[in-house]
């Protein structure tokens, strides 16, 4: 017998470790006019998406230049939240401009669900290695915005400081928000290094041109590790700690595990 597929109303009842119902999840369509409970976060800098190649990497360049302060994970419990976007099952190729694309993101207090939503629209542009930004950087934003609630800190699906320019895409997010970022990927994307000892909580370097600017972190024994990224107002240090932060129990930290499923899952209903 075929296995129901999972509704956006089901999506977190199995989440034991949820003490209450987490907040109502929308979907909102990026074609239309997009509110919130809230004041949405100021843009940082004035950085917003570029629309050109040539555009987003001058933005990249300068973001690569800022020194925002640095941000600490506080002693006391924090918000961690996690952002990703999908993109039509089946397609293959870098994909093109128009592309309809699904993005979610979820904001954990604790082991608690506080917030949690999707979005859909369109990428912006095919895929580029180096220039993600232009193809999921929009919808990303709008998934965190129409929240209604920031994080203190948010995982985000893309690299940070580990770029051909020190700018990723989890980096630009985070300066576009205005808040701190840590980016999650299966691998590096220009950085290198070893992997860790098979053991919960080992790390190695990845450094780029000398530079360490993450790690491959083991996040459960007998997984690959995970290239962890210091991005906006983050340092690798401080990434690999919000990450072991956010772990359940998974290879994947909670919050982009489950903003990942979410996010399938509006794709699967639509």
């Amino acid at each position: 017998m075929a296995r129901e597929p999972k509704r956006l109303d089901r999506l977190f009842e199995s989440n034991r470790a949820s003490p209450s119902p987490p907040a109502a999840c929308r979907i909102v369509d990026t074609r239309l006019p997009v509110s919130s409970d809230g004041p949405p976060a100021p843009y940082a800098l004035g950085v917003t998406w570029p629309e050109t190649e040539d555009e987003l990497i001058a933005v990249q360049e300068r973001l690569a230049q800022e020194t925002p302060e640095p941000w600490m994970s506080p002693s006391r419990p924090y918000a961690i939240g996690g952002c990703f976007v999908c993109f039509p099952r089946g397609k293959h190729g870098v994909g093109s401009a128009g592309d309809p694309g699904w993005a979610a993101a979820v904001v954990f207090e604790g082991a608690r669900v506080v917030a949690r939503g999707a979005v859909r629209g369109e990428a912006g542009a095919p895929y580029q290695a180096g220039l993600l930004a232009l193809r999921e950087g929009k919808l990303l934003e709008t998934a965190v915005r129409a929240l209604g609630v920031m994080p203190d800190v948010l995982l985000v699906d893309a690299t940070g400081r580990d770029h051909p320019r020190r700018a990723g895409l989890a980096l630009h997010l985070g300066a576009v928000l205005g808040i701190p970022t840590v980016g999650v990927t299966h691998r590096p994307l220009v950085a290198q290094g070893e992997w860790p000892p098979d053991d919960p909580g080992a790390r190695s370097e990845l450094e780029l041109d000398g530079e360490v600017v993450g790690f491959w972190l083991r996040t459960r024994a007998g997984t690959r590790p995970l290239a962890v990224h210091a991005a906006w107002r983050t340092d690798p240090e401080t990434a690999a700690a919000v990450v072991l932060a956010a772990l359940a129990g998974r290879r994947a930290p909670e919050p982009l595990r489950l903003a990942r499923t979410l996010a399938r899952t509006a794709r699967a209903e639509s």
